[in-house]
């Protein structure tokens, strides 16, 4: 769920703006219950305070029928036109919305290295760039998040950041810069980065999760794949505490991020030639 505010954005995004209560309350069970999260968002630049402002829900489909609500805002009270909005179908066919975080409130790194980012897709794309509030992650700063597809890249630059949109728009995903998929966990994640980074690039919906296996720091995934990948790989991983650092620019302390390591990759069906 997006919502159109100038800012400033309070530290905590949605939950703490300064709107009705009630009206939050209600948008905010409302989202939960769908599944959804609620992002702030914002043109890139000078913002105006004056005239109406968008809001959006945003449905990710595994096949690929993505849909999108969006309306507009003016009072409070016209938010409340969200809620009935999560139950429509919405539409299909319009294109993403990228959405780069620069909440600096909640962290200085994501402004710093946002706002560039920011610029340049708005630059190359200023119908689908937003800059939004906090997605998590904000050691990966900058951070792009493409909605409703749910690829998410991180510690993407200006021109990086461009390169990697543009294959996407060509409808190729490469490990570089690739954070993940929006719907999967973090094991999940890692093995198909692992698989793109070994046999890739390849199509947004070309690699599936199978099945996902998880004991105590390890994983098992096996996933399905289209030519010209492997049909079907197997990836053991493992979870590894980093040594203690900080890890974003307002951390108060050094703490131990998480990174993963394959521990065996096994092909258990090659592509037909």
């Amino acid at each position: 769920m997006l919502i159109e505010h100038p800012g400033p954005w309070p530290f905590a995004g949605f939950a703490e703006l300064d709107i009705d209560t009630d009206l939050q309350h209600a948008l905010r069970q409302a989202a939960l219950a769908a599944g959804m999260r609620i992002l702030l968002i914002r043109r890139h630049g000078r913002q105006s305070r004056d005239g109406a402002r968008a809001w959006a829900v945003l449905r990710y489909d595994a096949r690929g029928d993505h849909r999108q609500e969006w309306g507009n805002w003016t009072e409070e009270a016209d938010l409340a036109d969200v809620i009935p909005a999560i139950e429509r179908r919405g539409r299909v066919g319009l294109p993403p919305v990228y959405l780069v975080c620069t909440h600096g409130i909640h962290d200085a790194c994501c402004a710093i290295r946002g706002r560039p980012v920011a610029r340049a897709l708005s630059d190359a794309w200023p119908e689908q760039t937003w800059e939004c509030s906090h997605v998590g992650g904000d050691r990966y700063a900058a951070n792009v998040l493409v909605a409703p597809d749910g690829v998410c890249f991180g510690g993407v630059t200006a021109t990086s950041a461009v390169t990697a949109l543009e294959q996407l728009r060509a409808g190729i995903v490469s490990a570089e810069h690739l954070r993940g998929y929006a719907e999967l966990g973090p094991g999940p994640q890692y093995a198909v980065a692992e698989v793109l980074r070994r046999y890739g690039p390849a199509g947004r919906h070309d690699i599936q999760v199978l099945a996902a296996v998880r004991a105590g720091d390890r994983w098992s995934v096996t996933l399905e794949c289209r030519a010209p990948l492997p049909e079907r790989v197997q990836v053991e991983l493992r979870a590894l505490a980093l040594p203690a650092a900080q890890l974003t620019c307002l951390a108060p302390a050094e703490t131990h991020g998480l990174a993963y390591e394959t521990v065996a990759l096994t092909i258990q069906r090659e592509p037909e030639s």
